[in-house]
């Protein structure tokens, strides 16, 4: 009785309740320099263009991570257990370490922003004075660490605070512009960029806004993680595409409404927190310092819960075998403070190498959503796997199968789920292509290091290091590293 009741308790949240933590989960830092960062790559048009892809693209993402949810419920290792299923213990592996140093990137990220924003009051952290800021970065990161290594979550009450301080600003933001601050003649003046020769082509503007795009919607993935919660599978499902399309429609809002108030140029040479700015030139000073506390706020907020979550990839994979249980260790406060630890220390050395190469905002995005994208794509192959084959790459290294359980599928089912899958693939591919080269080879580069404690840990346990397929990944990963690190030496290549 008592383990149905529990189990009743567990599926008790509501379809609306799912919609706001999906919203919650989602809307971060990104959007409050999204006026700035679409600017610089695309005129209005083509900035319509890409959203239209994206709202496809991603919208498929999430449902290929709610269907896997429910066809494979016993895969619950975070989102690279389903690359891992589906295509092998280093796949697995790569898409893991990929989705930890994206998150471990986004960190410095949400930093440079916090105080970059900051600095627009306070001299100290202006963007002439970059060391004090990354110390500031660096204080706030160990900070947090030590506040993280005693077992202290953070509460549910903060979580609800930081999501209704980043959505009213946003909100006011819409309304001011729209009806105070939009000019249709200045949103429509050179719609294509066509006499703008800061953009390329429209097609070359697209591709610019793809990676933003991604960016924005990173955490999306995370609505599957609720399925276990909800009521219903059919609620899980209407609260993906309901607040998917509530972020949607505020992304949009406030990239498009911005192109009426500034030019593209104008935009384009905003600060970071550039819906600050587009607000501040409607209303003035006050409007600039509202959209600024809610990204202070918001900021602190993600930055706080990202660097709890960034310890989860490195703990699932030691717990999983795939790195030295050594780094899955818990303390008596139940914190997984070893692998909080590494991911304090990687997030320092990355302070260090964006401070000293003045790394912009921009190119941290575009370097994390390149990583983030691994777990992305491959998820979505597996799926493919799923609905032809019935099951993932086999993986006699490993001596487990993971498609031994969940629920049957009717031939409708695979069907529908086949086409999600396909379009996600397709849209993750496009966004590789899309990303400028450089940002790929630095992402193999970034996983290189990796093979240390992978192979180290293989062979600790007496287990072959690679099948054929992986050896071919592997191949291919060591050329781009190469690749990036030649173009580092002769000066080709910079962040």
């Amino acid at each position: 009785m008592r383990n149905a009741e529990t189990a009743s308790q567990r599926r008790s949240v509501p379809m609306w309740s799912l919609v706001g933590l999906i919203i919650g989960s989602t809307v971060g830092a990104g959007i409050f320099s999204l006026p700035q960062n679409l600017s610089s790559v695309a005129a209005p048009g083509a900035t319509l263009i890409g959203w239209t892809i994206a709202g496809i693209g991603m919208l498929s993402v999430a449902f290929v991570f709610h269907i896997l949810a429910r066809r494979k419920p016993h895969l619950d290792s975070g989102v690279y257990a389903y690359a891992r299923a589906g295509l092998g213990d280093f796949i697995g592996f790569t898409a893991g370490w990929g989705y930890w140093l994206g998150s471990v990137i986004a960190q410095v990220g949400y930093a440079t922003l916090f105080f970059s924003t900051i600095g627009h009051y306070v001299p100290l952290f202006d963007p002439d004075h970059r060391w004090s800021s990354a110390l500031a970065v660096s204080a706030l990161t160990w900070g947090i660490f030590a506040i993280l290594a005693r077992g202290i979550r953070q509460a549910a009450v903060l979580n609800s605070i930081t999501t209704i301080a980043k959505i009213l600003p946003i909100l006011a933001f819409i309304l001011l512009v729209a009806f105070l601050g939009f000019s249709w003649d200045k949103f429509t003046f050179d719609f294509w960029g066509t006499s703008d020769a800061g953009v390329g082509s429209v097609f070359e503007q697209v591709q610019g806004v793809m990676l933003f795009t991604v960016w924005v919607f990173i955490g999306v993935e995370g609505a599957s993680v609720y399925s276990r919660q909800s009521r219903s599978s059919n609620d899980v499902a209407r609260a993906t595409v309901l607040g998917f399309l509530s972020v949607l429609a505020l992304l949009v809002s406030v990239s498009t409404l911005s192109f009426g108030v500034l030019s593209r140029a104008e935009l384009a040479a905003l600060p970071d927190n550039s819906m600050a700015s587009v607000l501040e030139a409607v209303v003035g000073p006050a409007g600039g310092a509202l959209v600024s506390a809610g990204l202070c706020l918001s900021v602190l907020g993600a930055y706080v819960s990202w660097q709890m979550l960034c310890a989860e990839p490195v703990m699932m994979m030691a717990v999983d075998g795939l790195l030295p249980r050594e780094l899955g260790a818990i303390n008596e406060s139940g914190s997984p403070w070893v692998a909080q630890l590494i991911s304090t220390a990687v997030i320092q050395a990355w302070v260090i190498v964006f401070f000293l190469n003045e790394t912009t905002y921009a190119q941290m995005v575009q370097l994390a959503t390149v990583l983030y994208l691994l777990p992305y794509i491959f998820s979505a192959i597996y799926l493919v796997l799923l609905t032809v084959r019935g099951k993932g790459i086999s993986h006699p290294q490993a001596g487990i199968s993971f498609d031994d359980s969940g629920p049957e599928m009717s031939a409708r089912d695979n069907r529908r789920h086949l086409a999600v899958a396909v379009v996600a693939v397709i849209y993750s591919l496009w966004l590789f292509y899309a990303a400028e080269p450089r940002y790929v080879l630095f992402g193999a580069l970034a996983v290189l290091p990796g093979l240390v404690p992978y192979v180290w840990t293989r062979l600790a346990r007496g287990e072959r290091l690679f099948n054929g397929f992986e050896w071919a990944v592997v191949a291919v990963v060591l050329v781009a590293a190469v690749a990036a690190i030649w173009g580092l030496s002769i000066g080709e290549l910079a962040l």
